[in-house]
């Protein structure tokens, strides 16, 4: 720490992001203090700094804001602007240069959850050292971290595993091995693997739908429409829809007719036939989505109206 500027905070000294081993134990035998990563800053003192040390990613930063649109309740960035910011992070862009800097020292536990292992040190755990999180059962197994997401995960006579279970995939890896998930993601993106990019909900504008079932000709979805939300008026070239209405009430347009469906009823979409869903109720519209056909991808939707303008 460098000189006191105010009651308990100090100038600094140095910032050095991730110095080697030898280097570290050095740091820490001597009394530095360990970097948090957590940062407070005026917006305008950030961006002046930024400007100085980095222009381009300050100028690629700029355009991306000025580019940004907001799409389901998110500001998206401009993404060709924010591609041409030099991948750099505040550590290296900033804080290593900077002599506006000042640190606070931190006199409680902390932890950046940065692995696997790191949720098992700060995790609640059984007599076996297992950490559980979910509907989990674990018998004559020790040192495991199982997550669970709706499904019973029962694991028996291992040590040491990291298991997690989504209603997208499953994963079982050594915990030693937990850093080569990296490694993994890029193999399922090489494989073309929708699961590395895709989640089993998918978020709309109007609400979201959500991969119940699927096999050959047949694909079933649950959809949930937002008080007001309105789907865009749309048609199919290869499948036809059954929607049933599970809860609210739908508005549904099939060419020239526009009908309410209430609870419990269902209504018929054929193949090639324009139509709309929209939720005119107070409370959120759930169906379930029958579709059949020779073709079920996402990419036979003709949009001819639509009020969130998507080509």
């Amino acid at each position: 720490m460098g000189d006191l500027i105010a009651p308990g905070v100090f100038a600094i000294q140095e910032f050095v992001e991730k110095p080697d081993v030898k280097t570290a134990e050095r740091y820490v035998a001597d009394g530095y203090l360990w970097n948090s990563g957590n940062f407070l800053f005026r917006a305008d003192a950030l961006l002046a700094e930024l400007a100085r040390f980095e222009p381009a990613m300050a100028e690629a930063v700029e355009k991306a804001v000025a580019g940004a649109a907001v799409d389901l309740g998110f500001v998206r960035l401009d993404e060709q602007a924010f591609a041409r910011a030099p991948q750099k992070s505040i550590d290296y862009a900033v804080m290593e240069k900077t002599a506006r800097a000042a640190v606070v020292e931190g006199r409680f536990r902390w932890s950046d959850i940065g692995s696997w292992d790191a949720i098992l040190e700060v995790a609640s755990r059984d007599h076996g050292g297992n950490s559980a999180t979910g509907p989990v059962v674990s018998v004559d197994s020790k040192g495991c971290i199982v997550h669970a997401e709706g499904r019973l995960t029962v694991v028996m006579g291992v040590e040491d595993l990291i298991v997690v279970t989504t209603p997208d995939a499953v994963l079982v890896v050594p915990r030693a091995r937990a850093e080569d998930v990296k490694t993994l993601v890029a193999e399922l993106n090489r494989r073309g693997r929708a699961e590395a990019r895709e989640h089993r909900r998918v978020h709309r504008p109007w609400g979201y739908y959500e991969s119940v079932d699927g096999g050959d000709r047949f694909q079933v979805k649950r959809i949930v429409v937002a008080p007001a939300g309105k789907l865009s008026l749309q048609k199919h070239h290869h499948r036809a829809e059954h929607w049933v209405v599970v809860r609210g009430t739908a508005e549904v347009t099939v060419g020239e007719q526009v009908q309410t469906v209430h609870e419990n009823e269902s209504i018929y979409i054929p193949i090639g036939s324009v139509h709309r869903l929209a939720n005119p109720g107070r409370i959120a519209l759930e169906l379930i989505e029958v579709q059949t056909g020779s073709y079920l991808g996402e990419d036979d939707i003709i949009r001819l109206d639509d009020v969130y303008r998507r080509s």
